[in-house]
């Protein structure tokens, strides 16, 4: 995780359900507990969330790595592999099975995507199964956003296998379909007018799906990996209880 870690917590606190078949045994974030953005509030609350429920926790800040090495910014990936490197050092002495990504906002590269290959799961803001020209069409940082301003009028979460190309990985689960609410009277034009406006409209929208997509299918997914029920065939087949799905588990 790289910040507020609400998936997480929500990992958490489902693991400590009585009968819950997996268990979190590492939390690891690539931001150190006393960075801070702009209006002073702390960025990332893994050392807290690990401090809360008694779990591990290992830090490796990926700025200080970059700036150890001459880079200003993470955004250099030729050296990235090399920090990822030295992160698989700090996971796999905690023998870990799979890899939840919880808002992590660093891009993984090839030693952790071989070491733990088909067994890293993240969650995504977006109906993945959508396409456009052959390549999905709700992938990045803006899949939100992007959906609003194409005039979807449903929003959902899907959760999915991490691959080396982003946002591509297999689909697991897909949410139940949380609809777009734009402020009375503003159109998709208006929002595209009004920068201000479009990220207060984006920001709600996001937070609604979270917390009716992210928080209730990423607890889900881990729960059907955990009890065996997801199967991969290596070919970009995802199967459940040996049935092929080709756009993964619908609620």
């Amino acid at each position: 995780m790289s910040g507020s870690g609400t998936n997480v917590r929500r990992i958490i606190e489902a693991s400590l359900k009585e009968g819950s078949p997996y268990r979190v045994v590492l939390i690891f974030t690539d931001v150190r507990d006393d960075r801070f953005d702009e209006e002073g509030r702390r960025i990332c609350r893994a050392r807290e969330i690990s401090e809360e429920f008694g779990i591990p926790y290992e830090c490796l800040d990926i700025l200080d790595f970059y700036r150890s090495r001459g880079y200003g910014s993470k955004r250099v990936l030729a050296i990235r592999p090399e920090y990822d490197m030295a992160v698989l050092e700090r996971v796999e002495p905690y023998d870990v099975d799979l890899i939840a990504l919880g808002g992590y906002m660093s891009i993984l590269t090839r030693p952790i995507l071989e070491r733990y290959d088909g067994r890293i799961v993240n969650v995504h803001p977006a109906d993945l199964s959508i396409t456009e020209d052959g390549r999905r069409k709700y992938t990045g940082l803006n899949a939100v956003r992007d959906a609003i301003l194409s005039g979807e009028r449903w929003l959902y979460s899907t959760t999915h296998i991490v691959r080396e190309r982003v946002d591509y990985g297999e689909i697991l689960v897909r949410s139940k379909p949380v609809e777009v609410r734009l402020p009375e009277g503003v159109s998709l034009e208006g929002l595209r007018r009004d920068k201000e406006l479009l990220k207060r409209v984006v920001r709600e929208n996001q937070e609604r799906l979270k917390e009716r997509g992210d928080w209730v299918i990423y607890p889900l997914t881990l729960q059907l990996i955990a009890e065996g029920r997801f199967a991969l065939d290596g070919r970009g087949g995802v199967y459940l209880d040996g049935v092929l799905l080709p756009h993964g588990l619908r609620l």
